[in-house]
């Protein structure tokens, strides 16, 4: 699985992500760094057939209005450490990795995915 992680999610999950098998990024390491716009996260991952992680609500509207990002795990957890979030990723990611097959948008929550669309 090919990950974008945006600016609200830790740079540490890539590192984990990354342990898991995933092409995973930040947006930190992209030019613009964690100033990149929501527009260029996604142009970004749809160019290179990411999903794009991010608290930011934004980006529903987006995928739902435009299109872009065509994957979109939406983090509803709430205040939640790091460590939780990892923890909580890590438990998800194979049933992410096969609901991303079909499905374009999946909301995480602390004891359930939602799927959106």
């Amino acid at each position: 699985m090919k990950i974008l992680l945006d600016a609200q999610l830790p740079r540490s999950l890539v590192r984990i992500l990354q342990a898991e098998g995933c092409d995973a990024v930040h947006t930190i390491d992209l030019p613009e760094g964690n100033r990149s716009t929501d527009s260029s996260i996604s142009a970004r991952a749809d160019d290179q057939g990411r999903v794009v992680f991010s608290k930011d609500a934004d980006f529903i509207q987006s995928l739902l209005l435009q299109g872009s990002p065509r994957k979109l795990l939406v983090v509803a957890t709430g205040n939640i450490s790091n460590k939780e979030l990892s923890t909580l990723l890590i438990r998800w990611l194979p049933s992410l990795k096969d609901l991303f097959l079909s499905h374009d948008l999946i909301e995480l929550h602390r004891s359930a995915l939602i799927i959106r669309r």
